[in-house]
Formats: structure tokens, sequence, C-alpha cells
């Protein structure tokens, strides 16, 4: 190869690395994903420090603070300065003055949003750490039940002020733009009725406390333990095991049962024996019924028991029973319920079922 040639072609090169493509030259572009990529392999490297290195060093002091902050900080950290590695890229190049514009308001809204994500850790290591577990020692049940729903209130009011904050910073008239809502502020309101209502429904709950968390309770043909009391919702694990979410208005506009509070559960069943059963029997079948509520611990003395009909089918007898408060209900029911079988079946008496008779007449 001739010096004539090299130098051509080197020339040639040159001039690849001098053309222009959208106002920018193919160097000017290839630096400029230079620093994408150098600010996302040196922002991973920075969290590879943090991981490794700095939490081996931190795990060796008996504070756990600095553990602590450590998991805080690496993540926001990294995050902000991939970001900010990628608007110093995109700045390298010649670009429209509109895009130019968007580019930058989009990197203060980043910039803030990840400030407010910082907060916000923040604020959920203050709340796991010092007051969850204060909550926890105190004897009043109300903190347990507000806390949480003033922990979704502060973390939404920390977002919803750097969404005001970045959109100010960006060069956006917030208050002209909420004051420009207008008929759609309206709309809004008129759609926002129901949560309205179901905050205030949340509310209620936590002024008159029909029920806090963990009792079970019964309304609207729902039956289950309350495992989540929030500002516009109730969430219910049914005794199928589902979790049934509520609005709060609902409580404010149907009769709840606290079946957790009552003194005892009362129980109704309704015995029916064929009509085959002598009246002595029948007598026989009161008094076993009585004997065997005496004999169950998780029952109260009071029982009422009559033969207080005869159906199409059967002589009924009315049971009714009280189970103790804290017991287990469908234990001490499967109890009742066998002994009844098996103390009816030793004497002979015989539950009725729908039977017919037919009358055949011959003419």
């Amino acid at each position: 190869m001739t010096l004539h040639s090299i130098i051509a072609q080197a020339e040639a090169a040159g001039s690849f690395w001098e053309k222009t493509y959208y106002n920018n030259t193919v160097s000017l572009w290839l630096t400029s994903l230079g620093f994408v990529l150098g600010s996302v392999i040196l922002g991973k490297s920075i969290y590879w420090v943090f991981s490794k290195l700095v939490k081996a060093l931190t795990q060796k002091t008996k504070n756990t603070l600095d553990d602590l902050i450590v998991d805080l900080i690496e993540e926001p950290i990294v995050a902000a300065f991939i970001a900010s590695g990628i608007y110093f890229s995109l700045s390298l190049l010649q670009l429209p003055a509109m895009l130019e514009r968007v580019i930058a308001k989009s990197y203060t809204m980043v910039v803030t949003l990840l400030a407010a994500w910082l907060i916000t850790r923040f604020f959920e290591a203050f709340y796991q750490n010092i007051v969850q577990p204060w909550a926890e020692k105190t004897e009043n049940d109300l903190d347990d039940q507000l806390l949480p729903v003033l922990r979704k209130g502060v973390r939404s009011i920390i977002w919803i002020v750097a969404i005001i904050i970045g959109l100010n910073n960006a060069g956006y008239d917030v208050g002209a733009m909420i004051a420009g809502l207008g008929i759609g502020g309206l709309a809004l309101a008129m759609a926002a009725k129901d949560t309205v209502a179901n905050v205030f429904g949340g509310f209620t709950i936590f002024t008159d406390k029909p029920f806090k968390m963990g009792d079970r309770i019964q309304i609207d043909g729902v039956d289950g333990t309350v495992v989540e009391i929030g500002v516009r919702s109730t969430r219910i694990k049914t005794l199928a095991g589902r979790i049934v979410t509520m609005p709060n208005n609902t409580f404010a506009s149907s009769a709840v049962e606290n079946v957790t509070i009552e003194p005892s559960r009362k129980i109704v069943l309704n015995l029916g024996l064929t009509y085959d059963t002598k009246p002595e029997q029948i007598e026989e079948a009161i008094e076993i019924l009585k004997d065997i509520v005496a004999k169950n611990k998780s029952t109260e003395e009071d029982v009422i028991t009559s033969f207080n009909g005869f159906g199409d089918f059967a002589l009924n007898i009315m049971f009714i029973y009280y189970i103790t408060k804290d017991e287990d209900i469908a234990q001490t029911q499967t109890d009742m319920n066998l002994q009844v079988l098996k103390r009816f079946n030793e004497k002979k008496l015989e539950f009725a079922f729908p039977t017919q008779t037919l009358y055949n007449i011959q003419g």
C-alpha cells in the first residue's frame, strides 16, 4: 500500500466522522452515546460499591443507623447519577429549541421526583423503626388503626407536593392550571362525591368504633374478620379466606353486627321428630338437649327448648343455646350437633324427613 493510498483512506475516515446528521456530526453522536453508556455503567458500579463494599463496612459497626442510611440512599443516588449523565450527554447535542426545553423540564421533574422518593424512603424507615414499634407497645387500639391511614396520607402529600414543585420548577404555572380547571373541576368534584362519602365513612369508623382490626363482623351478607381499615375502604377476610374490599360509606348506611364483642353467640336449631314419636319421648328429647348444654364447657347455662309445633311432616322441637365469647363457634357447633345425633340415636329418637302418603281410591 502506497503512502498516497494511506493518506486517502485517512482523509475518507476523517470525512466520515465529520458527516452531519440532524445538525450533529457522527463523532458528536457517538460521544453523546458514550456518555449515556458510561453513566449507566458507572451507576451500576456505584450500586455495586454500595451493596458490596460500603454495606460490608457498615455491618462491622455496632450502630445500625449507618446500615439503614446506606439502604435508603443507594438506589435514589444511583438513579440520580444515571439521570444526570443522560441529561449531560443530551446537552452536548445541537437539538431543536423546543426539544431542548422538553429535555430540561423533564430532567427537572425527574430530579424532583427522585428527591420525593428519597424523602419517602426516609419516612418509611422512620415509621417502621420508630412509630410502629411505639404504637405496638401502647394499650390503646386507636393508634394502631389511625397510623396506617396517616402513613398513606403523608406519603400522598409528599408525592403531591413533589409534583407541584416539579411542575413549577419546570416553568408551569400550577396556580393557573388549577384555576383553569373550571367546569372540569366541578365535574371532578361531582365524580369524587362517592370518594368523599367513603372518607367520611372512614372517620366515622375511627370515631364511633363499631369495630376494630381483628374483629369479626357481619354486614350486607359478608361475614369475616377485619384485616385493614383505610381512609376510603375496609378489607374483610371472609370465612372462606377471600378478601372483600368494602367502601367505608357502606358502614355508615348499613347495620353492622360485631360478632367479636357479643357476650355470647346465639344458636337456633329446629329439630324435627317423626310423627311416630310418643309424648314421653319428646319430653325425653328435651331433657337430653338440656343435658348436652350443661355438659359442654363452651356453652352458657341458659338454654331454651320447647315442643313448639306440628309441622307438615315432623313434630318440631326448638333448641336455642349460647356459645361463650372467645370460644371456637364452628367447633362448638360441631360438638353439639354430634352429641345431639349420638344421644338421639341411643334413645331411638328418629329425625323426620319429608314424606308423602298416597291413597289409592278405587271407584
